[in-house]
């Protein structure tokens, strides 16, 4: 549990950021001390990295009030459900490849280049993600 302080430092926020967030509803303190000190948890910390991230990335703050809502209606049967629907998708397109590899393998190398070009950074970035989170994610 952080105190105000150790949470803002942890952040690289001010004290005084931490106050108008809770008073926002950004943040909330999980619990208080006898002292009525605000103790916060490592997942206010979390979602603190994640408000600094979106304002990064040029948010509003009444936009960014919005996405963490949305986030805390996400519940854990949604996000299985969602992960499964993933998973099945890319084994039918690991299959769709494995049945692909006798025809890339006689291209000469210069014409399976080019048609590893059409792939986007993207894709590629989203399937080695996908994997890597089936793999080695949360919910393992």
């Amino acid at each position: 549990m952080y105190r105000i302080g150790e949470l803002a430092k942890a952040a690289g926020v001010s004290e005084r950021t931490i106050d108008y967030y809770t008073k926002l509803g950004l943040i909330k303190p999980e619990t208080r001390t006898d002292k009525n000190y605000r103790l916060y948890s490592h997942e206010t910390l979390n979602r603190l990295e994640r408000i600094n991230q979106w304002k990064q990335e040029k948010y509003t703050l009444e936009e960014i009030r919005a996405r963490l809502e949305q986030l805390n209606d996400i519940d854990e049967a949604q996000v299985t459900e969602k992960l499964t629907s993933l998973e099945l998708h890319l084994q039918q397109l690991e299959r769709e490849v494995k049945e692909l590899e006798p025809l890339i393998s006689q291209m000469k190398p210069g014409q399976a280049n080019k048609a590893y070009m059409h792939l986007m950074p993207q894709s590629l970035a989203c399937i080695e993600a996908l994997r890597l989170l089936l793999n080695n994610g949360p919910f393992t």
